[in-house]
């Protein structure tokens, strides 16, 4: 058993804004997470792993610029989750560091990086794990810049429609799974 609150705070400042921020998104995430494993015992879902991997899942976003959630890296805010997937290679969680890279959007294929000349490492970044899933879904409701609302399943597919009707039906088919 890890204290994601100990990690998070070797890279942010307790107090600070993108700290707060971070922490109520991940709080959030983790919360949403939690009750569907609880909904779906069935599932058999490893809800220490959630509880932790949700907390960590956006750790990477100190690296890029995003000034609306207080984040000056140097880095395109796409890259958040394969570079929170490096910090927390590093710090001994491989299946943490999965989380973190699998989590954007609904995930993000091969094909999908390449075609979007997207700048991220060539390779597949889908949640596969159930426990993946669960967060990637969990994390949709949610928004780092709007923290005291849960998105409407309609505005998540609105959002999602964007990028493809693959993803609109993925999520469709974790909403039917896990509600």
């Amino acid at each position: 058993m890890i204290n994601p609150l100990e990690i998070i705070e070797k890279y942010y400042l307790p107090g600070s804004e993108i700290h707060y921020v971070l922490v109520k998104h991940s709080e959030q995430v983790k919360n949403k997470a939690l009750e569907i494993a609880g909904k779906h015992p069935e599932l058999n879902l490893d809800t220490e792993f959630i509880a932790e991997a949700a907390m960590l899942h956006d750790i990477g976003i100190f690296l890029c610029e995003a000034p609306r959630i207080y984040c000056h890296g140097k880095h395109q805010y796409i890259e958040h989750g394969y570079l929170g997937a490096d910090l927390l290679q590093k710090e001994g969680l491989p299946r943490h560091a999965l989380v973190c890279e699998r989590h954007t959007g609904t995930g993000l294929s091969l094909k999908m990086i390449e075609k979007g000349k997207l700048p991220l490492p060539h390779r597949d970044m889908l949640p596969v794990s159930p426990e993946e899933q669960v967060i990637c879904y969990a994390d949709k409701f949610y928004s780092k810049t709007q923290l005291d609302e849960a998105h409407s399943v309609d505005r998540i597919r609105s959002y999602l429609k964007r990028y493809g009707k693959s993803e609109v039906l993925k999520f469709d088919r974790w909403h039917s799974l896990f509600e």
